[in-house]
């Protein structure tokens, strides 16, 4: 029987306790600018090279078909594509049963980062992880990420997404439309099908935007950074190394539950309007 995880609200490990370097690090004024401008921010090294061969060894042991800790997913796709020569593997709750994926959430330059861009202290909302396998790695679709959220209110979330292998064009990194953080929220179209269906839902002005993403190429241990409302998605992995990601989103603390039903599968749930807390949605700090 796997330990779970959400009751433990610290790091379990040394994996990520802070350096010296770390201690003093922070994002600059024009980065944390450029976010609020364009919806996104790339290229944020977050990670050291021991860390990600950490975070891959037990991501590892998450695709065994016997692997311990199976019931505490909130969800968990082999392939959320509905097509078999394109597997897109996406899951959400690892941090309940890996260390280094519970602990990479107390990361010091990761709650350094959130707390400045969303002006104030973070709270843990939940995980994921987007892996595409050489050769026949499937879509992100078109989206954005508060479509899925809106049962917690207000829109003060945060998305981080970090690269466990080098991102590129060639592999399916991430693509983004600076600015679409100002449209409204959208219609959900879809997250791992048709990358064209999100043309239905949008007005001519959005659509020339649309026109001109800007692909969001990291190294391993580099992190992306975005808005709740930014329109971003990735391609097909057709290069003979596969393309993993791990995902924190996060929220200003304070965020409350718009629904009486359980904010996550296998979870309590918070009575509609009451901020997000206890076991599975902790404050972090460093």
């Amino acid at each position: 029987m796997i330990q779970d995880l959400s009751h433990r609200h610290e790091m379990v490990s040394s994996l990520f306790l802070p350096s010296e370097e770390d201690q003093s690090w922070r994002l600059t004024d024009e980065q944390v600018t450029f976010f609020h401008e364009n919806g996104y921010l790339s290229g944020v090294r977050l990670l050291t090279d021991a860390q990600v061969e950490r975070l891959r060894e037990e991501l590892e042991s998450f695709f065994a078909v016997d692997q311990a800790g199976r019931d505490l997913w909130y969800e968990y796709n082999k392939n959320e594509s509905t097509d078999p020569d394109l597997v897109l593997f996406h899951a959400l709750g690892a941090w309940r049963i890996s260390p280094a994926f519970h602990d990479v959430l107390w990361s010091h330059r990761f709650i350094t980062a959130a707390s400045q861009l969303l002006d104030g202290p973070v709270r843990f909302w939940h995980d994921q992880l987007f892996c595409k396998p050489a050769k026949h790695g499937g879509v992100v679709a078109w989206h954005q990420d508060y479509s899925y959220w809106t049962r917690t209110v207000p829109m003060s979330h945060l998305t981080c997404w970090v690269g466990l292998d080098d991102s590129t064009v060639d592999n399916g990194c991430v693509h983004y439309i600076p600015r679409s953080h100002l449209w409204d929220l959208l219609p959900i179209t879809g997250l791992a099908g048709d990358m064209d269906a999100i043309k239905e839902v949008l007005n001519e002005q959005q659509w020339e935007q649309f026109c001109n993403p800007v692909a969001a190429e990291v190294k391993m241990g580099e992190a992306i950074f975005h808005h709740p409302l930014t329109v971003h998605g990735s391609f097909e992995n057709y290069t003979d190394r596969p393309r993993r990601a791990t995902v924190i989103n996060t929220v200003r603390d304070g965020v409350c539950s718009d629904d009486d039903q359980p904010l996550l599968h296998g979870t309590l749930p918070i009575p509609k309007g009451e901020q997000l807390c206890g076991q599975f949605y902790p404050r972090l700090t460093n």
